[in-house]
């Protein structure tokens, strides 16, 4: 694109055609219609142009963009239940959070854990709770409703653990039926098995605390009891079978039966110094705005744990992570109370800055500049956690949230020297040099297989996602295929595409492709994200289009086209086969999909010209897109996110790239 006289951008693309296209707009669904007559170029164009402005409006005064992070509504119930512990929860807190936990049920009593998904037992068992404290009676139709269909998934005997944790709060379930986490784990040395660092970053900042609260058995007086949530409420906590010796699970069940008898006998002196050296841990990793990680529930825990072992409700770190939890909160105009799990400012102002730049918006345009300089002051300069592993790498890189300096990101990295090299900044040396520090420490942090997860490299051990504790969500950290494509792809541009490492990359992805042709998408759903990811990286490596690889993807994406001529696929594709590749089509995955299918060569094909001609006919007149269903990935199937800027940040690229062909980069043939 173009600067016009007032320093706004205008939409020509090198490739819009010149053809008219017929478009209308229908008021009753603000969408746009296209008649594909020899205009679907200039529709396209057009669309661009829509989708520029819509996303320059919505960009912060500081230079960043950030859109909701839409989870499930256990966030919103875990939020009342930990003010309800500490003695804070307040009328107008559990007003909105309830009318938003409401609004959220599905016609079967249920909550799902993303949109259009199964009943969750976990999620509505949680949802129920919060709202029996909001005052919602248990004969309620809905509560009804809710409480026969938890019954009959088993009731709380058969949630996951961190739920019955939060019961046991408050005496609903029994400590001594949970599994038993000691805080003498913090003690273990990293050569250990089970150590602290054998756990993704995410899990060990929530294990930390949760090893004082199961060590101190806390228990409030519960304001009502749950009676109605049990199948057999005079023996609400069976006994549930054990494993056979000869297997995993059943070594780790009689490890943990010997940990509850090790409790009984733990030196106190021992136990408290465990505790002390956790909550020391705990403290030093809060960051600059109190939250611990950037991430709502290892705060949550932090603030239980550090509450347990003395910290009033006053002490500066209570006060600074009480207030980090509530800039969580979003309330929608309905006066709703919706709980975001992380929020996402580096992540998605990288996005959109790449998405401006690949639309043709100048490199020097004010909007990305500004960005890139709110960027290079995001820039992580100091070790965390992820030095245990690599202790001689020097520090760089981006975290996704506002504050983690603890936790720099490494597809963050990867993406945000990819917007960086977008802009033409005043100052390119300070560039410079946050792009050399951040590609240093990405290529720094690759595995010994050959590719990168997103935060520590060999997080591969096979031992925590066996602990009886560990029922939910992944707990590990392995090197996944969409992250190290986006790393492979950075590094391909900055120069490196011949470097062994890279070449390591290249290969571990080729051996990871699919029979299908298709990739599996770690962080992102599903495999429509992981080819998405995949196959950009691969033709910027070098690989030829003709490549028997690129083939195979660029087929596999033809053939699960939905017939309206987008791509969808569900979340049931993590468990279920029959699902994947298939689902509604939306903005974000059909966007997916069109970047690999533009990288692989295929831009004058009939799949592309479909899938463009489905972003510009589902284009709000704003600009914009929506899209309810959920396209993000946290803990494959368990942890779903629905990022609210993918809908408009990847279109736009797609759009962007069908116009003006590959990304124009600046400064890489520097890096060396």
């Amino acid at each position: 694109m173009t600067a016009t006289t007032d320093g706004s951008a205008g939409a020509v693309g090198p490739r819009a055609a010149a053809a008219a296209s017929d478009t209308t707009t229908d008021p009753t669904t603000d969408t746009t219609t296209v008649t594909l007559t020899g205009g679907l170029d200039e529709a396209a164009k057009r669309a661009a142009e829509r989708s520029v402005e819509h996303l320059l409006g919505r960009q912060d005064a500081e230079g960043w963009w950030k859109g909701d992070l839409e989870t499930n509504v256990t966030m919103d119930a875990e939020d009342l239940l930990l003010r309800q512990f500490l003695g804070i929860l307040d009328s107008d807190t559990t007003r909105a959070a309830a009318l938003f936990i409401r609004g959220e049920q599905q016609e079967d009593g249920t909550w799902a854990t993303f949109y259009g998904g199964p009943g969750d037992l976990s999620a509505t068992v949680e949802a129920y709770v919060a709202l029996r404290l909001a005052g919602d009676l248990p004969d309620a139709p809905h509560m009804a409703r809710a409480a026969a269909w938890i019954r009959d998934q088993g009731g709380i005997a058969a949630a996951r653990v961190f739920t019955r944790i939060w019961l046991a709060l408050f005496g609903w379930w029994r400590w001594d039926d949970l599994p038993e986490l000691p805080p003498e784990l913090v003690f273990l040395p990293s050569w250990f098995p089970l150590n602290l660092y054998d756990f993704g970053c995410w899990a060990r900042q929530t294990i930390v605390p949760l090893t004082v609260v199961s060590a101190k058995r806390p228990v409030r007086p519960a304001p009502f009891p749950l009676d109605e949530l049990h199948t057999d409420p005079a023996h609400p906590n069976p006994v549930k079978p054990t494993a056979r010796v000869l297997s995993w699970d059943g070594f780790f069940q009689r490890v943990d039966k010997g940990l509850h008898l090790y409790r009984k006998v733990a030196p106190r002196r021992l136990r408290k110094i465990a505790m002390d050296v956790a909550a020391r841990w705990i403290v030093e990793r809060q960051e600059n705005d109190g939250c611990w990680g950037g991430i709502q529930p290892p705060a949550v825990y932090s603030v239980i744990a550090l509450h347990l072992l003395g910290y009033d409700l006053e002490h500066p770190v209570m006060r600074a992570g009480l207030e980090s939890l509530d800039r969580f909160a979003v309330t929608r105009e309905d006066g709703a109370r919706m709980i975001e799990a992380c929020q996402s400012p580096v992540w998605d102002t990288c996005l959109a800055t790449i998405a401006l730049a690949d639309a043709g918006v100048p490199p020097d345009h004010p909007a990305l500049v500004r960005a890139a300089d709110w960027m290079l002051g995001e820039e992580v300069t100091r070790k965390g956690d992820w030095a245990v592993r690599r202790p001689e790498l020097p520090p760089g890189g981006w975290a996704f949230e506002f504050h983690n300096d603890n936790y720099p990101d490494i597809d963050d990295t990867a993406e945000v020297i990819l917007a960086l090299r977008r802009v033409k900044h005043p100052e390119p040396d300070r560039v410079e040099a946050a792009v050399r520090r951040g590609a240093r420490w990405t290529a720094g942090m690759q595995s010994r297989n050959g590719a990168w997860g997103a935060f520590d490299a060999d997080n591969t051990s096979a031992f925590p996602n066996r602990l009886p504790f560990c029922d939910f969500g992944e707990v590990i950290d392995p090197p996944s295929a969409d992250v190290t494509a986006h790393v492979v792809e950075m590094l391909a541009y900055e120069g490196k595409a011949d470097h062994p490492r890279t070449r390591r990359g290249v290969e571990w992805l080729l051996a990871e492709q699919e029979p299908s042709g298709a990739w599996f998408g770690r962080w992102g759903v599903n495999y429509v994200y992981g080819t998405g990811s995949v196959v950009p990286a691969l033709v910027a490596a070098g690989l030829p289009r003709t490549h028997p690889a690129i083939r195979r993807a660029a087929g596999w994406l033809a053939s699960v086209q939905n017939e309206d001529g987008g791509w969808g696929e569900d979340l049931r594709s993590y468990r279920m086969p029959q699902w994947i590749g298939r689902g509604t089509s939306t903005a974000s995955q059909t966007a997916w999909a069109l970047l690999a299918l533009l990288a692989a060569g295929e831009r004058d094909s009939d799949a592309v010209r479909r899938g463009i001609a489905w972003l510009v006919e589902r284009q709000r007149a704003d600009g914009s897109w929506d899209e309810p269903y959920f396209t993000g990935t946290g803990f494959p199937w368990d942890f779903s996110i629905n990022y609210h800027l993918y809908r408009q940040v990847f279109p736009l690229t797609a759009l962007g790239r069908y116009l003006n062909g590959e990304p124009v980069l600046h400064g890489r043939e520097s890096t060396g």
